[in-house]
């Protein structure tokens, strides 16, 4: 059976669950932040089709929470933070399935084009830190994303998490003492 046709899409999904009524809030929803969504999933996955996965993973999960016709508004006071947090949450999901079920892809590319001639090592470095943020605690893997791939500061982090500033400083400060003590061997042997 090829890939395309085990992977259920959302459309599929609910035409094989049709108790799950689309409200219009979570239309709505969709159409204003479809796109946040899939990129924050992007930037952590590094993979367009785990980055749709995540995507239909977040309104499936959405739409499941509810059937009335506030559900969204219920559910969510902050809709973008909510779906952001639910992105990076659902995406860690995913780098966590993955590391637990690897798989082995083919190379697109004949060795002499896939490295660049100043020896670029980023694709090894991305997936070397999607490994290593599936390794952390959910907490600190999702302050990590809101901090570095998403670009919010401490301070709005603090707010959105209902945290301290304090609380979310330490754990950006342990949480990169420990993805810098694994991906030490990309930098090399640099001490810091």
């Amino acid at each position: 059976m090829k890939e395309s046709d085990r992977r259920r899409t959302l459309q599929s999904v609910l035409a094989e669950e049709p108790e799950i009524a689309i409200p219009d809030e979570l239309e709505r929803a969709f159409r204003a932040h479809h796109g946040l969504v899939f990129r924050t999933a992007y930037r952590i996955t590094g993979n367009a089709a785990d980055a749709e996965d995540v995507l239909q993973t977040v309104f499936l999960r959405l739409a499941r929470r509810g059937t009335g016709a506030d559900a969204v508004e219920d559910v969510v006071e902050n809709q973008e933070s909510y779906l952001r947090r639910a992105a990076i949450n659902a995406a860690l999901d995913v780098m966590r399935w993955r590391q637990a079920n690897p798989t082995v892809e083919l190379p697109d590319l004949p060795d002499e084009m896939a490295q660049s001639e100043a020896g670029d090592r980023m694709p090894e470095l991305r997936q070397a830190l999607g490994r290593a943020l599936a390794e952390l605690k959910p907490r600190p893997a999702e302050i990590f994303a809101l901090r570095f791939l998403e670009g919010f500061s401490n301070p709005q982090i603090a707010q959105m998490l209902g945290i301290s500033q304090v609380l979310v400083a330490v754990i950006v400060h342990r949480t990169r003492q420990q993805l810098r003590k694994e991906l030490r061997p990309y930098f090399g042997s640099r001490k810091d």
